[in-house]
C-alpha cells in the first residue's frame, strides 16, 4: 500500500512520466492500489504546481470515506503549511462530514490523521471508544467487552473510516479485521503480522510502536491486549467493522 506522504521527493524528478500534471492526478485518482502506490512519488514531485488540481477535484467529490485517493490529496495538500491553513479554514470540522455526536472529538481525529499525528490520533480514538461504550468505561478508562455490541453505529464506522481514508487504506479497524480473515481468526498470527507483538513480546506502549505510514499494514489504532482479546474480538465481529472488513 501507500507509504506516508510526507517522505522526501528529492530523488523524483517533475514531470518524469512525460504526462502533465492534470494527467498524472487523473491516472492517481483512477487506478488501483497498485497504480497509486507507483503513482504517487511523481504527484509529490509536483508540489505546488499540483496544489490547484487538488482544490479543483475536491470541489467534486462527496465528503464521504468511499475513496481513500481523496484522503491521500488531502495529506499531501496538508504537507504544505499555507494549503494546510487553508484546510482548515474551509473544513473547519474536517473534510469527511461526521456523525452529530461528539462533534469535537471527531474533528480532533481527522486533524490528527490529516497531518499525520498518528500517536495523538490513537489516543482520541481510545478516548472515542470509551465515550460510545457509555459512563461506566470512561469513569473506568477502558471497555469491556459486553459493551461493545452497543456502540452506536454510525460512530464506529465513522471512526473506522477515518483511520482507513486518511492512510491510504492501510491502517483501521476494517484492514485488522480483513487481515484476520485471511488468518482465519488465527489471533497468535495476527500480532507479529501488525507489529503488537515481536519475538512473542508485546510491544511496548508507546515507545515501541511505529508512529509512521511506514507501519504494518493493520498497525492502527490500537486495541489493549493485556486483558485478552474479547474486546478485540467483539470489535471485529460489531455490523460496523464486520461488513467493512468483509467487502471486497
Amino acid at each position: 500500500m501507500l507509504s506516508g506522504l510526507r517522505s522526501s521527493a528529492s530523488s523524483v524528478t517533475p514531470g518524469a512520466s512525460g504526462a502533465a500534471p492534470f494527467e498524472q492526478l487523473q491516472r492517481f485518482v483512477e487506478g488501483n492500489a497498485r497504480q497509486r502506490q507507483r503513482l504517487l512519488p511523481a504527484l509529490v514531485a509536483l508540489g505546488a504546481e499540483l496544489h490547484p488540481l487538488i482544490w479543483s477535484h475536491l470541489e467534486q467529490q462527496e465528503r464521504l470515506a468511499g475513496d481513500w485517493a481523496t484522503g491521500s490529496l488531502l495529506r499531501l495538500l496538508a504537507a504544505d503549511q499555507e494549503q494546510l491553513l487553508q484546510l482548515q479554514r474551509r473544513y473547519a470540522d474536517g473534510w469527511l462530514l461526521a456523525p452529530p455526536s461528539d462533534h469535537t472529538l471527531f474533528t480532533e481525529l481527522q486533524q490528527a490523521l490529516l497531518v499525520e499525528e498518528l500517536e495523538q490520533a490513537d489516543r482520541v480514538t481510545s478516548e472515542l471508544l470509551r465515550r460510545l461504550a457509555g459512563p461506566d468505561a470512561q469513569k473506568r478508562g477502558y471497555v469491556y467487552f459486553s459493551e461493545v455490541p452497543a456502540m452506536p453505529r454510525a460512530e464506529l464506522e465513522f471512526i473506522d473510516g477515518c483511520w482507513w481514508f486518511y492512510s491510504s487504506a492501510r491502517y483501521g479497524f476494517r484492514v485488522q479485521r480483513a487481515l484476520l480473515d485471511r488468518l482465519s481468526w488465527r489471533w497468535e498470527e495476527l500480532w507479529p503480522k501488525i507489529g503488537w507483538k515481536q519475538d512473542g513480546v508485546w510491544t511496548r506502549y508507546p515507545g515501541g510502536f511505529t508512529w509512521t505510514h511506514q507501519a504494518p499494514e493493520g498497525h492502527m489504532p490500537l486495541l489493549n491486549q493485556l486483558r485478552g482479546v474479547r474486546v478485540m474480538d467483539a470489535l471485529m465481529r460489531h455490523p460496523a467493522i464486520d461488513q467493512a472488513g468483509s467487502a471486497p
